[in-house]
């Protein structure tokens, strides 16, 4: 599929000479090749019917291509909207957001999906007790933005017992969900975790203060115990109380570590509390759905447009109904009185006694359906013709597919005009079926059903600008109301996109072809280590043991440690790891590294006027030798040439009178042609130096 043969590559007089010159094989009796033969011309025929079907075999359609590729498990990414946490600044007061309520970053929108109250609550105070001893440590800085001091919250030594904790001045009511952040310092590269919730290396029990002592919390905690940067979102089992111990008096949460057996100690940066979700969409056009009332309210930031369309059902499994204001004059009719009683609010009501007509208990009786400005002038899409795979085109592109659907109006048997709101692909008897294309904008009715003749309208649509929503940390946006209020979000915006393309598609294929899935060669070995879940790993290197079928793997994690070994949790998850992906027959060793100080010996001379020379030589020798925070892996070979040409190059070096180096382990190490040739699983390092330096006169 990637690279096809093209079969439409001969021209018809190619193969005309080609099927002339095959007639002897077949029969001696024909000798007329001109063209007035007719088997000649049976024979053109044929020819000039094999060239059309050779150019109908080449035209892969894009269809063909996206169901190839399906077959090998490859689906074409559907697009997102980036996803942002904010944190209200300045808020002095409980603050209604309602639903697809709009957030600002210059021209870029975010919205939230449903409606939430904002309480003025914030975090007062961070302090730890941990160790033997109990001990109190204050960390609230941890909560200020214009402060950056990575921190180990459970100390240099964590352990079981060891807590945290988070002083409020309120946290909500009973079931409530809070969402905090918190941001890591992340020195290392760590792999992502398998299973959201589950670390090997720690455990994190979560409490609330309330009546009667803490008690624990559901929580989702992204952080991995606070390995990585991420949320944590946690919901109240019960109604709290004020917290007051250790000379503290507030509303509290607790974490507790109940196991810790960190890799890399915690060490946070920042803490932010009380956040809420928002999507980076623009709503252009929304349907709000109601239950059977007399009245309803909407809030939406579109109630200011002034274009909005009233909808009841009056009959179990019936369409919907457009209802029109009324006015004085208005007697009985599908009518509703409306009053806008302050910015982004109406206020809709209906009379059955007045107008005889109402909507009915049912399920989702009430619809109000509200337009932009820009919509609105382009609202109305065309008529359903019936015909095969017509294509209408929108008046908007980077369409989110999951808000999207069309206001299909039609005539019933009485007349009467009924509406229908239509998603993308519901698939159901005599129903029109169509599918949207939300990148370019446009839809293709797949079947009509009932529908031809009817009339389509835009009905509920919002807009994205994919990437670009994964805005950085630390922006602020503002919305309507409240207007002096600014909302903060402590981490970047994450997984925006449209949807994926063909060409996009394919190439993410071709990449796959690449990564290994079955460890064969040292290669794949050292790729499958570096990729573990959830561990740091700085080197790996594999190799081929002398005696037997079995492959050994030095692996260096990254950690605090200047020589980190393997801990038994790391052995474990890359053997496991590698289990299911080594060749049947072949045994896997998981080795530690093993370290080799290498000594230098040198007199060097320097020119006179040069006050540093040592420390820029010292300096040369460390980036040659040092293999522990270099890209140089296990048992590199490290060159004599290398390090001469690299004193040598120095602009404080005159000339080098004598070099050498030595392992301090000859076992490990050992020097072949002034050379150092470590071990396969060693790593060299620089150790003692007897350096003289002089300086040479002439």
């Amino acid at each position: 599929m990637i690279n096809i043969r093209s079969l439409d590559d001969r021209t018809f007089e190619e193969l005309m000479s080609e099927a002339l010159a095959q007639i002897p094989l077949y029969t001696s009796e024909w000798t007329n090749f001109n063209a007035s033969d007719p088997g000649i011309t049976v024979l053109e025929n044929l020819t000039a019917f094999e060239i059309l079907q050779q150019n109908r075999i080449d035209q892969i359609t894009p269809a063909i291509r996206y169901k190839l590729l399906k077959l090998v498990g490859f689906r074409e990414e559907k697009g997102r909207c980036a996803r942002v946490l904010l944190s209200p600044e300045n808020l002095k007061q409980a603050v209604e957001i309602y639903g697809n309520q709009k957030f600002y970053l210059g021209d870029l929108c975010f919205e939230t999906n449903k409606a939430l109250q904002l309480m003025p609550r914030k975090i007062k105070k961070i302090f730890s007790i941990c160790g033997k001893n109990r001990e109190k440590k204050e960390f609230s800085f941890l909560a200020d933005r214009e402060v950056s001091i990575p921190t180990y919250v459970f100390g240099q030594s964590p352990a079981c017992g060891d807590a945290v904790y988070f002083l409020t001045d309120g946290l909500g009511e009973a079931e409530e969900e809070l969402i905090f952040y918190f941001t890591v310092a992340d020195r290392y590269n760590r792999n992502p975790f398998e299973q959201k919730g589950k670390v090997r290396f720690a455990q994190l029990k979560w409490e609330c203060y309330c009546d009667g002592g803490f008690r624990e919390m559901k929580v989702k905690d992204g952080t991995g115990c606070f390995l990585v940067s991420g949320e944590v979102r946690m919901r109240i089992p019960a109604p709290v109380s004020v917290y007051s111990a250790n000379g503290e008096e507030g509303y509290v949460i607790r974490a507790t570590l109940t196991k810790a057996e960190y890799d890399i100690r915690p060490k946070l940066i920042s803490v932010d509390g009380f956040l809420f979700e928002a999507w980076q969409k623009e709503t252009m056009s929304a349907c709000y759905t109601y239950q059977k009332m007399s009245s309803v309210t909407v809030r939406s930031d579109l109630v200011d447009s002034g274009y909005f369309t009233v909808f009841c059902k009056e009959e179990k499994g019936a369409s919907y109904r457009r209802y029109e204001p009324a006015t004085i004059s208005d007697g009985e009719g599908r009518y509703y009185d409306v009053v806008q009683t302050e910015p982004g609010k109406l206020q809709i009501s209906f009379n059955r006694k007045k107008y005889r007509f109402g909507p009915e208990k049912l399920k989702a009786p009430i619809k109000v359906l509200l337009y932009s400005e820009q919509v609105m002038r382009q609202y109305s899409l065309g008529e359903v013709l019936g015909y095969d795979r017509q294509s209408i085109t929108l008046p908007l592109q980077n369409i989110v597919p999951e808000t999207f659907c069309i206001l299909a109006v039609r005539t019933n048997e009485e007349g009467e005009e009924i509406c229908d709101f239509v998603r993308p692909g519901y698939q159901d008897k005599d129903a029109l079926v169509y599918h949207l294309y939300e990148k370019e904008g446009r839809i293709e009715i797949e079947s009509a059903g009932l529908f031809i003749g009817a009339r389509l309208y835009m009905g509920t649509c919002s807009v994205t600008a994919g990437p670009e929503g994964n805005i950085r940390k630390g922006s602020r946006l503002r919305t309507k109301e409240p207007a002096d209020v600014t909302f903060y979000n402590p981490e970047a915006g994450t997984e925006g996109r449209f949807r994926e393309s063909l060409k996009e598609l394919e190439e993410r294929f071709l990449k796959d072809l690449q990564k290994p899935y079955t460890a064969v060669t040292a290669s794949d070995y050292e790729k499958l280590v570096m990729q573990t879940p959830e561990l740091c790993i700085h080197k790996v290197k594999a190799y081929m043991s002398e005696s037997g079928n079995v492959v050994r793997i030095a692996v260096k994690p990254g950690t605090d440690e200047r020589f980190p070994r393997l801990s038994d949790i790391y052995r474990k998850t890359i053997k496991d790891y590698l289990e299911d992906k080594r060749l049947l027959t072949t045994k896997i060793e998981i080795m530690s590294p093993q370290y080799v100080p290498i000594d230098v010996h040198g007199t060097i001379y320097v020119k006179s006027q040069y006050e540093h020379g040592r420390r820029d030589i010292e300096e040369a020798i460390h980036r040659t030798l040092d293999y522990l925070d270099s890209e140089k892996n296990f048992g590199d070979r490290i060159k004599f040439d290398d390090l001469f040409h690299e004193i040598q190059m120095l602009d404080c070096v005159e000339f080098i009178y004598d070099l050498r180096m030595n392992p301090q382990k000859p076992g490990l190490a050992r020097v072949e042609e002034l050379d150092i040739l470590p071990a396969e699983d060693c790593l060299c390092y620089v150790g003692r130096l007897y350096l003289e330096i002089g300086t040479h006169r002439k």
